[in-house]
């Protein structure tokens, strides 16, 4: 999920920025307020001193039988994580915290009326990212409404965990939470390996290359899990929920494309916007039609998510989408090019990670183009 890491890194790095914000304050685009890092640094320590251990949970006759079993699935799952996928073998995720709420943070994102590049907001030290994250649902929204009055498009989505990139390992790491410790397995799996791979590799101010690696790990490395550890019903729920999931992020792939496709073509001065408001509300209303012809084969109880995704789809929830998807096909052939071989893959990624961000972006599409045919061998008759 999005890295807030970047607000959470640790004490002393939180007090840094928060003395570095009295300085700069002036280029962080409403991010200076010592408020909001306040509410991002005791909120991040609040949840960190709500978790125990695994095992003492696990202990406590109080601890619901279901509980008990999805936190020894989640310790075989860590120890897979770093014996088969050699990924970090560090105190994050040995904890377990029940926030007794439905997300860990809610996120703020935003975006012009005709345009799906997101609103960045620009933090002193910790740098620019397209999203601001809240530990109150209602301070997210205040956010929000202030951002829909400068005439942007806003959507605020709750996250269910987060990274902070190894950082706090110091003090305990990134404990498991309850808002995804009873998603299915094969979810519940994935987002564990998507976020202890934020921990692996991490390109500074680059979201899209960072979300996508890591969306990239939670699929591969949840699709070997499921191969080898776990049972033929959780096999057939996750294949169900990965077509769901997959069908889905066509069909959003498919809708970006024809917004930005709109948008580009139509630079048009204000006597034309009408027009070009008219192009966008039949895009969004075909999507819409074609979701709903979709998800109309879809069980009742798995479209919940979907559905209000889609009601309340706008530019701001397009633009964040496509962080998580947008090089995930070009980090898998990486993992093909590297002969399915996880150090070799964490190492060219990191060799990505090391370069200029135009360079891995320019990499990265060339990952994405379709092979080019072997030229025929000469006739040598």
């Amino acid at each position: 999920m999005k890295p807030i890491h970047r607000l959470f890194t640790s004490a002393r790095s939180a007090i840094a920025a928060l003395g570095a914000s009295l300085l700069l304050g002036g280029c962080a685009q409403g991010g200076g307020e010592l408020g909001y890092y306040w509410q991002s640094v005791s909120g991040h320590l609040q949840l960190m001193w709500a978790a125990d251990a695994m095992d003492d949970w696990i202990a406590r006759p109080s601890t619901p039988p279901a509980l008990r079993e999805r936190l020894r699935l989640a310790q075989r799952a860590r120890t897979f994580a770093v014996q088969e996928l050699h990924l970090p073998n560090n105190p994050s995720y040995r904890r377990y915290a029940d926030l007794k709420r439905s997300s860990a943070v809610w996120n703020v994102v935003a975006a012009p009326p005709y345009s799906l590049q997101l609103h960045t907001w620009c933090f002193p030290v910790l740098g620019c990212v397209g999203y601001r994250g809240y530990f109150s649902r209602a301070d997210a929204r205040a956010e929000a409404d202030l951002l829909a009055a400068q005439g942007l498009e806003v959507d605020v989505y709750g996250v269910p965990a987060y990274s902070t990139l190894g950082t706090m390992n110091w003090l305990g790491g990134d404990p498991l939470l309850s808002t995804f410790v009873h998603w299915p397995e094969g979810d519940f799996v994935r987002l564990l390996f998507h976020e202890l791979a934020h921990q692996k590799v991490y390109a500074e101010g680059d979201t899209l290359f960072n979300e996508s690696f890591a969306t990239a790990v939670g699929r591969i490395g949840s699709a070997q899990w499921l191969r080898t550890q776990a049972s033929a019903a959780a096999r057939s729920e996750a294949a169900a929920s990965d077509a769901r999931r997959e069908a889905f992020r066509q069909l959003t792939r498919e809708t970006r494309a024809q917004l930005e496709a709109i948008y580009a073509s139509n630079s048009a001065p204000a006597q034309n916007r009408q027009a070009l408001e008219a192009m966008k509300t039949e895009a969004m209303k075909q999507f819409r039609e074609r979701y709903a012809a979709l998800a109309a084969t879809w069980p009742a109880a798995q479209r919940a998510g979907y559905d209000h995704w889609v009601a309340t789809a706008n530019n701001a929830s397009f633009g964040a989408q496509a962080a998580y998807d947008e090089w995930v096909p070009a980090f898998e052939t990486l993992f093909e090019q590297s002969a399915r071989n996880w150090p070799r893959f964490y190492d060219a990624v990191k060799a990505l990670a090391d370069q200029s961000a135009e360079q891995r972006h320019t990499a990265l599409r060339a990952l994405l183009a379709p092979p080019t045919p072997a030229a025929k061998e000469p006739s040598r008759a």
